[in-house]
């Protein structure tokens, strides 16, 4: 299995912290950001190789922190150097499958969010589910339903449907950008963009998928921490014990 961790994106909203530095190397108590995701993950013995997608502008970074790992990664250059020109999350995973000739089951995080337990519970469900997964937790402020990803799912924890960034949200189950692709619905990205599935978001591609194929939504066993500004960045540094 591989893990593809989606590191592309500019980060604009932390500048001037990250205007020459990507945020998932930034520091969250005694790791990176990527460090808290990639040592849990592995711990599920199930990862072959590690795969950063990087943006031109931070390609270097994360190939200097590869360096220190004593696990497989490899870093992808999606060739893109502003925010401006961005490929878009499904987009780039699709660059990343082509390049390297992906044809297996994936793991794919994003690489700027921690978590206080283990991914290792995420890929045990999916693999005991032998479909496609993603993860869901319940948010009760209705404005940040508002931006994110919303489903409805059965009591088998089936999507019956997911909405991206939908002005009028069905439910309070959101959804984290965690996701875990069969080897089958991993080929089927290319038609979900050809169908018109959104690209930026890396969740338009399961709210397609799930049309297509059954996709299941594990809850969310515990929190997870978003690093989307600076205030957030802080409040994070403050308050995260690691992995419970």
């Amino acid at each position: 299995m591989k893990c593809l961790i989606l590191a592309a994106g500019y980060a604009t909203r932390l500048y001037p912290l990250t205007e020459n530095f990507p945020k998932p190397l930034l520091k969250v108590g005694s790791k990176t950001i990527l460090d808290w995701l990639v040592d849990d993950i592995d711990l599920s013995g199930k990862v072959d190789e590690y795969i950063v997608i990087s943006n031109h502008k931070f390609a270097k970074h994360f190939e200097d922190w590869a360096s220190t790992k004593s696990q497989k990664v490899s870093v992808v250059d999606d060739g893109t150097s502003s925010n401006e020109t961005r490929l878009g999350a499904v987009k780039d995973i699709q660059y990343a499958i082509d390049l390297l000739h992906i044809d297996e089951d994936v793991l794919v995080i994003a690489g700027d969010n921690v978590l206080d337990f283990s991914l290792t519970r995420f890929i045990d469900y999916a693999l005991e589910k032998q479909t496609s997964a993603i993860m869901r937790y319940y948010e009760s402020n209705e404005q940040k339903l508002l931006k994110c990803g919303v489903v409805t799912t059965n009591d088998d924890d089936l999507i019956l449907r997911m909405t991206e960034k939908s002005p009028t949200p069905e439910t309070h189950w959101c959804t984290p950008p965690f996701y875990y692709y069969t080897k089958d619905d991993m080929r089927l990205i290319s038609k979900g963009i050809e169908n018109g599935c959104g690209v930026d978001a890396p969740g338009s591609y399961i709210a397609w998928l799930c049309t297509q194929v059954p996709v299941h939504a594990m809850e969310m066993p515990g929190k997870r921490y978003d690093i989307g500004n600076l205030q957030s960045y802080e409040k994070v540094k403050e308050e995260y014990k690691g992995i419970l």
